[in-house]
């Protein structure tokens, strides 16, 4: 099977996935478990785990840009699916989090407030648009097509690195204000 056959193998899951992956988050991130009557502890202690998943993703991010460049496609590889086990594994604990605890308002006033909207929303809509963008240059590289995977890696590494930062800091600026 050639390379294009792949991709479009792979299309139909691709847009699947970049469509249902954001609709049941908006979904989930809607339902709190208390509100429906179940006897539920937060999940308080989560935020600081995902949080730490972001990090890491960052740095397996910025370490699988090193291997390729390196010509260690293997490590690559590897690291690539590393982290989109831990984006998997973000993506789980963030909707389990709201869905047993109260939501935290942001407390900060000032410039500090706009900043933090601003890296919240852009993180947001990154985090949406990013789906496809990182499963057609994940299919890409696995069928082969490593000059259309290299090319549209260079739009993805950027936003996926971004929202991993970015995913770190709005946790770090509202992490004063959670209610434990």
């Amino acid at each position: 099977m050639d390379h294009i056959q792949t991709e479009k193998k792979y299309s139909i899951w691709i847009w699947i996935l970049s469509i249902a992956i954001p609709v049941v988050v908006a979904i989930l991130f809607s339902v709190n478990l208390h509100d429906l009557g179940y006897d539920v502890k937060p999940l308080s202690f989560l935020p600081p785990i995902y949080a730490t998943i972001n990090g890491l993703t960052a740095i397996l991010l910025f370490s699988a840009v090193r291997a390729i460049k390196k010509g260690n496609q293997a490590l690559h590889e590897r690291l690539i699916k590393i982290c989109i086990a831990c984006s998997v594994a973000f993506l789980a604990m963030y909707v389990a989090y709201h869905m047993t605890s109260v939501e935290t308002k942001f407390g900060g006033e000032g410039a500090v407030r706009y900043i933090y909207f601003f890296i919240l929303i852009t993180h947001i809509l990154l985090s949406i648009i990013i789906i496809p963008f990182v499963l057609v240059t994940f299919v890409r590289g696995i069928s082969g097509s490593y000059q259309r995977h290299k090319k549209l890696a260079r739009i993805t590494y950027p936003m996926w690195l971004y929202v991993a930062v970015t995913g770190v800091i709005v946790y770090l600026m509202i992490s004063p204000y959670y209610v434990h």
